[in-house]
């Protein structure tokens, strides 16, 4: 299979991953109360950060085990077909048994568990091609956007279905990962140097990656507020249906997908400080315009912006991942961003919800779009330090 051909497979897989998440994100608090929570925020809340609790936990794994072996394939399968099987078990179980939220949440932190390995993975697959950097992370980041993109508003006319539809259409789509998976050339390093040790000790000795790690926990902040806080505030302040929710969400997610890819190209061409340095800038304003905006009308405009922004510093700050790690720490290299960006999203889901319930949504928005703009200012002196060369833009 072709270099070109590769990329796309894996792009796809990356695309599959995210539709299966974000499936559930618009109707979240009705989907916690046919799962047997008594609470909308709260549940929501615990619901959504148990999976990216399991992310964080297990993406470091997940990579380094990979880099040790010289293998990635295997992983990406069984992390694909345990995740279906407990995304299939969040939503049959209930109807079978007395099961509690508690041990629902359980069963959410596992598939997150399994989950991760597909995403995590599948991206340092990319990070393993040849062809240019920044081409292979804007496919990672134009398969993101588009698996958002598409599943907030299919996820919205689902629960219109059902409350646990999303679940199971969601297994569905992992078991597709798992075979698109097991068509691509596993690439990895197994040269014999590729150990777990080797590749710690790499990220350890690469300090300037905290970097991009920075910039990927800012990134997903925001991400996981939207998922909880942006979704419940959309709903209460315009009235929304758990469709129209989605079409926001995917407000958002769009041109954050169609602008990912030829962003990418651009940081080939004139480097990553940039894109990420003039994003960075904007991002955390444009997150508190939209708490700001007055109408449902502006509130959308407000998401289209985001998006824009976040396409502009999304593949670059993984192709800076590319650019500091070594050959034979890419999977731990790539898994530390993940795991970075894991935290973030956590830290948006509970640190936005736990504001919003306490100090109101537009309290909330402020936080969020304050603690981008913090964060940005504390990393860019660093980022503009970096001597990197511009990428010669190859052929494939």
């Amino acid at each position: 299979m072709s270099v070109r051909r590769e990329r796309a497979v894996l792009a796809a897989v990356v695309f599959a991953v995210l539709l299966a998440q974000v499936l559930l994100y618009p109707g979240v608090d009705t989907l916690v109360r046919a799962l047997g929570a008594e609470t909308d925020l709260d549940a929501s809340m615990w619901f959504l950060a148990a999976e990216f609790a399991a992310f964080v936990v297990f993406a470091g794994v997940w990579g380094a085990v990979s880099d040790a072996v010289g293998r990635r394939v295997p992983f990406i399968v069984g992390g694909a077909v345990v995740g279906a099987a407990f995304y299939a078990a969040l939503a049959w179980l209930p109807t079978v048994t007395g099961i509690s939220f508690e041990g629902i949440l359980v069963l959410r932190a596992l598939q997150g568990g399994a989950t991760i390995a597909a995403f995590s993975l599948s991206m340092t697959m990319l990070m393993d091609l040849e062809g240019g950097h920044g081409k292979n992370m804007g496919a990672a980041g134009i398969a993101i956007g588009l698996g958002t993109a598409t599943g907030a508003p299919l996820g919205g006319q689902l629960y219109g279905v059902s409350p646990t539809l999303p679940l199971y259409l969601a297994s569905v789509v992992l078991l597709a990962v798992a075979v698109l998976a097991a068509l691509v050339t596993d690439r990895a390093p197994s040269d014999g140097e590729n150990k777990v040790a080797a590749a710690v000790t790499n990220l350890r000795e690469t300090p300037a990656l905290g970097i991009p790690y920075a910039f990927g926990f800012i990134d997903r902040l925001t991400a996981g507020f939207f998922a909880l806080v942006g979704t419940l505030y959309f709903r209460e302040a315009f009235e929304l249906t758990p469709g129209e929710t989605g079409i926001m969400l995917a407000l958002f997610f769009a041109p954050f997908a169609l602008l990912q890819y030829p962003f990418g190209v651009l940081s080939d061409s004139v480097g990553r400080t940039v894109p990420i340095v003039a994003g960075s800038s904007l991002y955390g304003l444009a997150v508190v315009g939209v708490g700001l905006a007055p109408t449902v009308v502006l509130a959308g405009a407000g998401m289209v912006l985001v998006g824009v922004i976040g396409a502009l510093m999304s593949p670059a700050t993984m192709a800076l991942v590319t650019d500091l790690a070594g050959e034979s720490g890419r999977g731990t290299a790539m898994a530390g961003f993940n795991a970075f960006g894991s935290v973030g999203f956590l830290a948006g889901i509970l640190v936005g919800g736990t504001v919003a319930g306490e100090f109101g949504y537009f309290a909330a928005f402020v936080v969020a779009g304050g603690a981008e703009l913090a964060l940005a200012l504390v990393t860019l002196p660093r980022l503009l330090e970096l001597d990197l060369p511009v990428e010669e833009r190859p052929t494939d």
